[in-house]
């Protein structure tokens, strides 16, 4: 998600302040993204920096508004219009589970087992917390719906593709459960070794 273009979409209804922005944000998308305050003026910081937010007035407290430009504005239609493509995000899990394949004295399939019923008291947890919409709904309570909706549909893809990983695992032939040993292959970029730094003139002074 584009912490950059939401605050801006924000700014779009009116003037906020930086803490007041962290609010809507997290109100407006159903608190699926983690936002502290500091990335929120860093943001604004870059939203000011590049014309597209200006620093207003401030209230008695001391709150300084951010108000949207019109190049602000014309960034938020144009983001609003356009569609995302679909970007593949660093999966920690999938990383995990492919290198501890490879290593000697790891149990892969204890830990994918291990993973798995986790995974599964996770999703009967987002389960548990779904709310279906009904007459008292509001705007902000769908947001939060959609979100919590899309957590669960992850969450059972996670579910999905670590039975996939169980089969893949009980399936794979004997040669391809052996540890993989270390390249001793020199690498072609690195450090160089000490001695093969090349050194400077003498500036020994004779006495």
């Amino acid at each position: 998600m584009s912490v950059r273009q939401c605050l801006l979409a924000i700014l779009d209804q009116g003037p906020c302040y930086g803490y007041q922005l962290r609010s809507e944000f997290d109100r407006r998308t159903g608190s699926s993204w983690p936002l502290n305050v500091g990335q929120v003026y860093s943001t604004l910081d870059r939203l000011e920096r590049d014309g597209q937010v200006v620093k207003g007035g401030a209230d008695d407290q001391g709150h300084v508004f951010y108000e949207i430009t019109t190049a602000g504005r014309a960034a938020v239609r144009l983001w609003l219009h356009s569609t995302l493509e679909p970007a593949p995000a660093r999966d920690e899990l999938a990383e995990k589970i492919a290198l501890v394949t490879t290593l000697s004295g790891a149990d892969a399939s204890r830990m994918v087992d291990e993973q798995r019923a986790a995974s599964e008291a996770v999703l009967t947890a987002l389960k548990a917390a779904q709310r279906r919409p009904d007459d008292a709904l509001d705007a902000a309570d769908l947001a939060g719906i959609l979100a919590r909706d899309a957590r669960v549909f992850q969450a059972e893809a996670e579910v999905r593709w670590l039975a996939h990983v169980v089969e893949t695992l009980r399936r794979a032939p004997e040669a391809a459960r052996r540890p993989v040993a270390l390249d001793a292959t020199p690498p072609k970029r690195g450090r160089p070794a000490r001695s093969a730094v090349a050194e400077g003139p003498d500036t020994t002074v004779a006495v």
